[in-house]
């Protein structure tokens, strides 16, 4: 069903031939057609009424009793049976239930920002060298999932990762053995500013990025910055992954590329599953990617 065929209008009783293709300048119609044409381009995003009303050139009250007037529902009620006939057809079309969310930008019942990420990623040349050159500061720091692992560079956070007490040696093994040639340095001053933001919600501003620098392949680094765009409370496949960056018949090198991330919770690998929406296998567990989940969970539904 499309989403007009929802509103259950009647055909006038008085029809009009029109003679030509005219909108009527400055009329109810011209409001509303501005409307519907951002719901139908940005249904994804979820626009707010508040944002609708901007782009109608209206305020949000009065945009509210135009449109509810002209159409017999609300601007929120037709956004809302536009992404369900969306959400119709993706499903029609064979995708599961986690893909098709994650195609319709659904974020689960909190409307919480993800944490803030602006990225650059090193030269082809930079990695082949296993980062020749480069120091690299990192420090351990106590945070809700364990002990982590943060590795920073004069650019940003290079890496993150996870460990239980005692296992700090094989954690710096594992994250050091990426970048063999760099030059590593303990200093908590460079990295405990990092670990106080990345953990702490009320600090993710979309004004104040957190400033993070990816090292891998070309493919590798593609395949990070897919799983930056799947927001907080949402999860994705490795399939719909391959398919988001044009290698839909590249799953299983997604599956590596997602279980070689360096930049644990931040690049947030944990939200990609397997075909079947079960939870796969994780660099540092399953069970510390239950608990990531979990927390997110709670985040978001704290705002809703």
């Amino acid at each position: 069903m499309n989403a007009h065929m929802s509103m259950n209008t009647k055909p006038s009783e008085n029809p009009i031939t029109l003679t030509s293709d005219i909108t009527p300048v400055g009329s109810d119609y011209d409001v509303v057609r501005r409307v519907i044409e951002k719901i139908s381009l940005d249904f994804r995003d979820q626009p707010s009424l508040d944002e609708l009303a901007e782009a109608a050139g209206d305020t949000p009250t009065g945009l509210q009793k135009l449109f509810t007037r002209w159409a017999g529902l609300s601007p929120k009620a037709f956004l809302q049976a536009v992404t369900l006939d969306h959400a119709r057809h993706l499903l029609d079309q064979g995708l599961s239930v986690l893909d098709t969310t994650y195609e319709l930008g659904m974020s689960g019942p909190g409307r919480l920002h993800d944490l803030f990420v602006t990225h650059e990623a090193m030269s082809p040349g930079d990695y082949k060298t296993r980062a020749a050159g480069l120091t690299i500061r990192y420090g351990f720091h106590i945070c809700p999932f364990g002990i982590a692992l943060l590795m920073v560079t004069d650019r940003g956070l290079a890496g993150l990762a996870f460990n239980d007490a005692g296992d700090e040696r094989a954690a710096f093994d594992d994250m050091a053995g990426r970048w063999p040639n760099a030059v590593f340095v303990e200093d908590l001053t460079a990295t405990t500013p990092y670990a106080a933001r990345i953990f702490n919600p009320s600090k993710w501003r979309s004004d104040q990025p957190l400033r993070v620098v990816l090292i891998g392949t070309d493919f590798q680094v593609r395949v990070w910055e897919a799983l930056l765009r799947i927001p907080m409370g949402s999860a994705c496949t490795y399939s719909a992954i391959a398919e988001s960056i044009g290698k839909p018949t590249a799953s299983r090198a997604v599956g590596a590329a997602v279980g070689a991330n360096p930049l644990s919770f931040v690049v947030p690998c944990h939200r990609a599953l397997g075909k079947s929406g079960a939870l796969t296998g994780y660099h540092w567990g399953l069970t510390r990617k239950r608990a990531i989940l979990g927390w997110e969970a709670g985040q978001t539904s704290a705002t809703s």
